[in-house]
């Protein structure tokens, strides 16, 4: 019996078999049972299809009225709405996350951003630059072609939307790669696609792990790649773009976020939000809250909170496809075991406070976990864990501990818990990261530029950064 779900590879309006003969398997970390073990891998040949009928699209594409791009984006974003329990169905069997995320949160995020970025079809202004000894300029702003876009397990749908809805309102044309952890759901997308209107060639979709990637990014016809997922990852793909043919690299990679909690801060608030910060998603998210610096005042206070806090998480936790559980598994076995090692090695290097330990013996279930006193050194202080694990530690000095937050090679986010606006804000301004966040954590809305500095990447997606960074400004010269 065929599976209840597409498999094969979408390329020039079609779904087809790939000409490569790999395939990967799918396994769901609620209760190690198989998905499936047939999603089509592309291989060189089935990338060279997708960039063909990518490159073949562009013009057309990239000339279709401003108008009836958006028309397309709004009925797109109709259909991830009205299709939300079958694509949140099958994120949550394929990665383990809990249904609040898959089937309300994220649809809801996605068909926001597709929304958002068609009103942008129509505003994409050039300048006009006053004559200087005759001569005048304009200054446009042109599609920049075939765009790739290589999406994460930890938020499929959300960053399908990210970084394909202002590449099609820029006039691009598409190829996706979902990750190799959660394909299903980019298949079903790219049918609703095609039953929004895009015409064949201008949305693709390619399923496959690093060689797959590795593929896009080395590509010599492809004029960007857009690249959410870990540093070492994102250190390879700007490599090969290099190598190529110099392709534009947009790169949203890990974090290691820290949150300053002041003895003035509203502990509830700040506790609730710490717990959000490392245990959303599982705590696989690249802006976690994984570092906690808690001022000495009031430290025994707020681990005591924090403490009682998890315990209603955990109290929460089961299968994530039932609508009242809020704590899922990790996405697989090959993360579960990660976590594990991270935790073995916590043990060693810091205070075992709270959880450390799987739950049960099916699935991928860690429960969630807290730290203290960790060595300046350790892995679980200084490397992405990707899993529910933070690190608590205190401070008593403010220049101190803005020290010890900014002492790391991520930079992607940061949070400051006060009462004292003039301190939050003072303390904001010295955390050098992309995002802050003062009295709440993990915060990332579609109207606002967000990336990181350092080792979390290059380049902002969000609001009209998003939509320019699929742009290429272009001059021309008139002689009056």
């Amino acid at each position: 019996m065929a599976a209840p779900f597409e498999t094969r590879l979408f390329i020039n309006g079609q779904y087809v078999a790939a000409k490569s003969s790999e395939r990967l398997k799918i396994y769901n970390p609620t209760d190690d049972s198989l998905v499936t073990d047939d999603v089509h891998v592309a291989g060189q040949e089935d990338v060279d299809a997708a960039v063909a009928a990518a490159r073949a699209a562009f013009p057309a594409w990239a000339a279709t009225p401003a108008g009836e791009r958006a028309a397309i984006l709004y009925k797109f974003a109709d259909l991830i709405e009205a299709n939300t329990e079958a694509i949140g169905a099958l994120n949550t069997m394929c990665s383990g996350q809990i249904k609040l995320m898959t089937s309300r949160f994220e649809p809801k995020l996605g068909a926001r951003y597709l929304r958002y970025y068609a009103g942008w079809c129509d505003k994409l202004l050039g300048e006009v630059n006053p004559s200087s000894d005759g001569i005048m300029s304009i200054i446009t702003h042109e599609p920049l072609g075939v765009c790739a876009a290589i999406c994460p397990f930890n938020a499929p749908l959300q960053t399908i939307c990210i970084k394909t809805a202002p590449a099609l309102a820029a006039g691009n044309t598409v190829i996706l790669k979902s990750s190799e952890k959660t394909p299903l759901s980019a298949l079903l997308v790219a049918r609703l696609a095609k039953e929004a209107g895009f015409p064949n060639g201008v949305f693709n979709v390619i399923s496959g792990a690093g060689s797959t990637g590795a593929l896009l990014a080395s590509h010599m016809d492809i004029n960007k790649v857009s690249f959410t997922g870990s540093s070492a990852t994102g250190r390879k793909i700007a490599q090969m773009a290099a190598q190529s043919n110099l392709k534009r690299v947009q790169l949203e990679l890990g974090g290691k976020s820290p949150a300053i909690i002041f003895p003035d801060a509203d502990l509830a608030v700040a506790v609730e939000w710490c717990i959000r910060g490392f245990t959303t998603i599982s705590g696989q998210a690249c802006i976690t809250t994984s570092r906690l610096y808690v001022h000495k005042s009031i430290r025994e206070q707020f681990l005591a909170a924090l403490k009682e806090g998890l315990k209603q998480v955990e109290a929460a936790l089961g299968d994530p496809s039932k609508d009242n559980v809020l704590f899922g598994p990790l996405v697989d076995k090959i993360q579960f075991e990660r976590v594990k090692a991270f935790l073995e090695s916590g043990k060693q290097e810091a205070t075992l406070a709270y959880g450390g330990e799987q739950v049960g013996t099916q699935g991928c279930f860690i429960r969630p976990t807290i730290f203290v006193d960790s060595k300046p050194d350790a892995k679980i202080y200084k490397q992405e864990i990707f899993g529910p694990v933070t690190v608590v530690n205190d401070f008593e000095d403010e220049d101190e501990v803005i020290g010890r937050a900014n002492d790391t090679e991520f930079g992607l986010s940061g949070a400051v818990f006060s009462q004292d606006i003039n301190r939050a804000l003072r303390v904001a301004s010295r955390i050098h990261s992309g995002t802050v966040c003062v009295n709440c954590s993990m915060q990332n809305q579609v109207e606002v530029p967000f990336g990181g500095v350092k080792s979390s990447g290059w380049g902002r997606e969000n609001g009209k950064n998003g939509i320019m960074a699929y742009t290429e400004p272009k001059t021309t010269f008139i002689r009056l």
